[in-house]
């Protein structure tokens, strides 16, 4: 079982930065690859970064790739998301994900724990 929490959430200006934070329990985390998705209002939720249990492979969504940044700390059980340039358009909730299947960890129906999110919102 693993349980996780999301924090960093706000309200920023256009071209602002945050940095989501998503605290783990449990003694198995390392070993979960970890995500992050996001869900606008009245859209469906969509992935949005993702890194493996072992540091070395990360993937992103298009639409945040060279303005977002994943990274964890298994010592610390959490996973980052600094979010540079942000838009308008990122307005959403984020959401903390953990998949034991790296094949499934970047699609919704696969996740095997979420978190409860954490609201961004970016004014223009």
């Amino acid at each position: 079982q693993v349980q996780l929490a999301e924090s960093g959430g706000g309200l920023v200006q256009a071209g602002g930065s945050l940095r989501l934070s998503c605290a783990a329990s449990g003694r198995t985390f390392s070993r979960y690859h970890m995500g992050w998705f996001r869900q606008a209002p009245g859209k469906e939720r969509e992935f949005v970064a993702a890194i493996s249990w072992s540091v070395g492979i990360i993937s992103y969504a298009d639409s945040v790739k060279g303005r977002f940044t994943i990274s964890r700390d298994n010592a610390k059980n959490t996973v980052y998301l600094q979010m540079n340039s942000l838009k308008p358009e990122d307005t959403a909730v984020y959401y903390c994900a953990a998949d034991q299947s790296w094949s499934t960890v970047g699609a919704v129906k696969g996740i095997d724990y979420w978190g409860k999110g954490t609201l961004v919102t970016v004014s223009s």
